[in-house]
């Protein structure tokens, strides 16, 4: 047996919700992001508002808004927190939307899978919305951007770590 401990597991081996009531809350921020390919026929009917579901964007950014305030009801183990602002922005390429989500929080613990969680449900309403007039959309690239805050301090993900260099502006 090697002399690894898990945080997320008790003594016994059992799952357990890691206790963060000694910490201290501070300013906590994180950034994701995504990206939906689809055919440059359903980006022009998006960005044009011509899908007949409604406006996808507006739709897709309130769903991550939820999203990020749900996480913990969807992952076992993530503290419910208290969700500062979320921002969710899409920039619309040729023939893929990129989705970015950033979360902010004053907690004990950070808000990445918040952060995650909304980019990803952002991503599958645009699926959603959209499936119907191009089925062979592909939601990929999913990741952490961005985190600050907490004892380990700021990360930053090298642009070359993701294939698809991704400037994100607010539409």
């Amino acid at each position: 047996m090697s002399d690894l401990s898990f945080t997320h597991l008790d003594p016994l081996g059992r799952a357990r919700m890691v206790d963060v009531t000694p910490k201290e809350p501070t300013h906590r921020r994180a950034v994701a992001r995504c990206v939906v390919k689809m055919r440059p026929e359903t980006t022009a009917a998006i960005a044009n508002r011509e899908v007949n579901k409604g406006d996808v964007l507006a739709v897709a950014r309130i769903a991550g808004i939820q999203a990020a305030k749900r996480t913990s009801d969807m992952i076992p183990l993530c503290h419910p927190l208290l969700i500062g602002s979320v921002y969710i922005n899409f920039e619309i390429g040729d023939d893929q939307i990129v989705v970015e989500a950033q979360v902010d929080t004053i907690d004990r613990t950070g808000v990445e899978m918040e952060a995650l969680h909304a980019c990803s449900v952002a991503a599958l309403t645009v699926y959603d919305m959209c499936k119907s007039a191009d089925k062979a959309m592909v939601i990929g690239e999913l990741a952490l951007w961005e985190k600050t805050g907490g004892r380990s301090g700021t990360y930053r993900r090298a642009e070359h770590v993701v294939a698809a260099e991704m400037p994100v502006v607010e539409s």
